[in-house]
């Protein structure tokens, strides 16, 4: 069977212009006929749909703290070409010694890394800057470099003269320029379908990227993907699963649902924002995403709610993660203040009028539900919880192992939480 290939793109930190410098390749080289698919580094919603919609396949997230080594050979494996988008700067990761970093990811699937430098406001100084990535840990190759956001000519010869001497091929020069990076919020990124024209936006990022990189060079470093390991998924939590799936509940991870169908489940989805009602099941997971932007017209779907009430007088299990855990809630209050009903279906309240982040790697032991076991698993919100009344759902540690208590609520065949459920352990 032919082995495919694979290739990091990675930064020394946030905001060098990875995520659109990656969809721009993904794009570009997807439209020259390139069998190519992306990943992405760590905890993930938003990017994975973007490279998605750049190369016309499904992404997967690479956990290198929350996975196993042979859960991401299985998930990198495949014959074409893989380009992994890292998360943050290359060597960063959880404290307190930096595990989950892209750089774990490139030692696990033996991968060279291409570094993206922000060159806005450096010159010869970008020497030492690449010198000292590359040579900080002799297992990760630091195989060629992009200067992003040259502000000229005159800047880019100045970078490559001072790069030249290191040996490290410079595959190419980005310049300065408007309208290639795209729309955020607080979460990250706009969602892809929120993005009023994302074609024409991927057909200009691509066609920055094909006059600027080496697109033949870049590729030609991508070294054998490693034959994927064995995996074996957990047992699905249910035998029929309905799924919302929408703008405000667009945050599940591929590699969960597919573990789902290959093990047998029917999965169903449906809109609570179009009023659609739930399908029959035997679970009911709502994903995370954004229902705080959307409160008011979730409050007023009157087929949603009257078929969740249904589902938990049937005793159907019912799940909800994130913004689903809000949703399952009595109410919650937007970032005007304006309070909105929900379910309530847990006796919750949640707001974003007083916004407070919560960040980090969890692990977390049911104590009751229908994830039933220990998962490694991630927080990102900025809600705040202003009551929770019930039984407890999950026992939660840190990355440290600091006990962080009890998290989440189960109320009957209702339960859910904050954390997004990553892996089994």
């Amino acid at each position: 069977m032919k082995t495919g290939r694979g290739l990091i793109l990675s930064a020394p930190s946030s905001g060098a212009g990875k995520t659109t410098i990656t969809l721009g390749i993904l794009h570009a080289l997807a439209r020259r006929g390139v069998a190519v698919r992306g990943a992405k580094s760590g905890p993930d919603y938003i990017d994975p749909r973007f490279h998605a919609a750049a190369c016309g396949r499904s992404c997967a997230n690479l956990d290198a703290w929350a996975m196993s080594a042979e859960r991401i050979s299985q998930l990198a494996g495949g014959n074409d070409l893989l380009l992994i988008e890292g998360a943050m700067g290359l060597f960063d990761g959880a404290p307190p010694d930096g595990k989950g970093a892209t750089a774990d990811l490139a030692r696990m699937l033996n991968l060279p890394v291409v570094l993206i430098i922000d060159a806005a406001k450096t010159a010869q100084s970008v020497a030492p800057i690449l010198a000292g990535f590359a040579g900080f840990d002799e297992n990760v190759q630091v195989a060629g470099v992009i200067l992003n956001n040259v502000g000229s000519a005159r800047h880019a010869e100045m970078l490559k003269h001072a790069l030249a001497p290191l040996g490290i091929p410079v595959l190419g020069v980005m310049f300065r320029q408007s309208g290639l990076s795209h729309p955020s919020r607080h979460l990250g990124l706009q969602q892809a379908c929120e993005h009023p024209d994302l074609s024409a936006y991927l057909a200009r990022v691509a066609d920055a990227v094909e006059a600027a990189i080496d697109l033949e060079a870049l590729t030609a470093l991508a070294a054998p993907l490693p034959a994927p390991a064995y995996f074996s998924a957990p047992k699905p939590p249910a035998q029929r699963i309905a799924i919302a799936q929408d703008r405000a509940f667009a945050f599940a991870y591929p590699h969960i649902l597919a573990d789902w169908r290959d093990g047998g489940a029917e999965l169903q989805f449906f809109s609570p924002l179009a009023d659609q009602a739930a399908p029959k099941s035997d679970l009911v997971f709502l994903p995370g995403g954004y229902p705080e932007l959307y409160a008011a017209q979730l409050a007023s779907a009157g087929n949603f709610h009257k078929s969740m009430q249904d589902a938990a007088a049937r005793g159907v299990e019912i799940y909800g993660e994130c913004g689903g855990y809000m949703v399952l809630g009595n109410g919650l209050t937007d970032a005007d203040g304006s309070r909105h009903k929900m379910l309530g279906l847990l006796n919750l309240e949640t707001s974003f009028a007083a916004r407070k982040l919560h960040l980090g790697y969890r692990s977390v032991q049911a104590k009751a539900g229908v994830f039933q076991g220990k998962y490694a698993a991630h927080e990102f919100h900025y809600a705040s919880t202003i009551s929770a009344k019930g039984q407890s759902l999950f026992a939660a540690a840190d990355a440290r192992g600091n006990d962080l208590g009890d998290l989440g609520l189960i109320e009957g065949t209702c339960s859910g939480s904050f954390i997004h459920l990553i892996e089994k352990l």
